[in-house]
């Protein structure tokens, strides 16, 4: 049981060393990612913002813009486990958390853990799998567990779940419930790379780096990373950029009073807490990321859109006049009063 003397250590601002420690961590792991990785700062950011806190990230885009490789390389520079796996309709629960096999020498059972115990677990096009599929994963990204069998085990630490899904095909596809979406911390969206970092693609193509089985050089350990976990937390938030970050989530659900009326009847549904608790640790580790000890308030405006662009539920006259969400989170981020 915790004593008052490890709350105590636990809530301690950043010393300059531990400052100095997180900021080469980072560094090494921005640079081992961008050798493999072409572009995609917003992506990289992306993931470091969710491997330092834990929260679950949704990438979304066409095929081909190095979402597999980025999450594999991501897996490689830190030392984790890494397991992807292929969402398909006929993908079954037990092909994620794992099953229950009959050894028939000795009649007894014995557990085979599934892909989903690892420390980076990649699902591939998970609107493909079925809602009974994808209810498997709540209580893996909530409770970090998996039940076979009536038997609990527990996931690796540090644990995270990168899901991408496919925006331009809906044959075969599922829509995700409004309880999975809001799990995800982070929603990314992932835009073409420009022609000079295409170009680069295809030279490092020819340089072989891309080549089966040459992965990238350990940046850093697992221990660096629930070091860099306990810095991001430990990151100082003032009280009046919580009330910022409060002040977001409210105006969702109430933005008839405060932005565009043509906007605000776009709005079904607002923001639940679980976006407030996101800001909140996101920020912190978008600060650590800028070797800061400390939020400002454009750490939470930059994560506006990936906070806030799954959680805003949009109405049918907004797909009708095909009215981004982005567009009513830039509204929304506009009316609020930057501390």
């Amino acid at each position: 049981m915790p004593t008052s003397a490890d709350t105590a250590a636990a809530n301690a601002p950043l010393a300059a060393d531990e400052l100095a420690r997180s900021a080469e961590v980072i560094a090494a792991v921005t640079a081992q990612f961008e050798a493999k990785v072409v572009g995609q700062e917003r992506l990289r950011e992306t993931l470091l913002v969710g491997l330092l806190t834990g929260g679950h990230v949704l990438l979304e885009s066409v095929p081909g813009l190095a979402k597999t490789t980025a999450a594999a390389t991501l897996a490689e520079s830190v030392q984790a486990s890494f397991s992807r796996i292929q969402c398909t309709p006929d993908l079954l629960p037990s092909d994620i958390v794992g099953t229950q096999v009959y050894d028939a020498r000795d009649a007894s059972f014995t557990t085979q853990l599934g892909p989903v115990h690892a420390n980076i677990v990649l699902l591939d096009e998970i609107n493909r799998s079925s809602a009974k599929t994808q209810s498997a994963m709540l209580e893996a990204m909530q409770e970090r567990q998996t039940s076979i069998g009536g038997q609990v085990h527990r996931l690796p630490e540090p644990f995270l779940v990168l899901a991408t899904q496919n925006p331009i095909e809906h044959e075969g596809t599922y829509r995700l419930p409004e309880a999975q979406m809001d799990r995800f911390m982070l929603k990314d969206v992932l835009d073409y790379p420009s022609p000079e970092q295409e170009a680069e693609v295809l030279h490092r193509m020819d340089r072989g780096v891309y080549a089966p089985g040459r992965a990238v050089a350990p940046a850093a350990t697992l221990e660096d990373v629930r070091a860099l976990r306990d810095a991001a937390r430990r990151v100082y938030l003032d009280p009046a950029i919580t009330r910022y970050i409060v002040g977001l989530a409210y105006v969702t659900r109430h933005a008839e009073t405060y932005i565009e009326p043509r906007l605000a009847r776009f709005i079904e549904f607002g923001a639940s807490p679980r976006a407030s608790i996101a800001f909140s640790a996101a920020a912190r580790a978008a600060a650590l990321l800028a070797g800061r000890d400390y939020v400002v308030p454009e750490d939470v405006k930059s994560l506006a859109h990936r906070v806030l662009r799954h959680r805003i539920i949009l109405g049918f006259e907004a797909v009708a006049e095909q009215v981004p969400v982005e567009t009513v989170v830039d509204a929304i981020v506009a009316a609020v009063q930057t501390p």
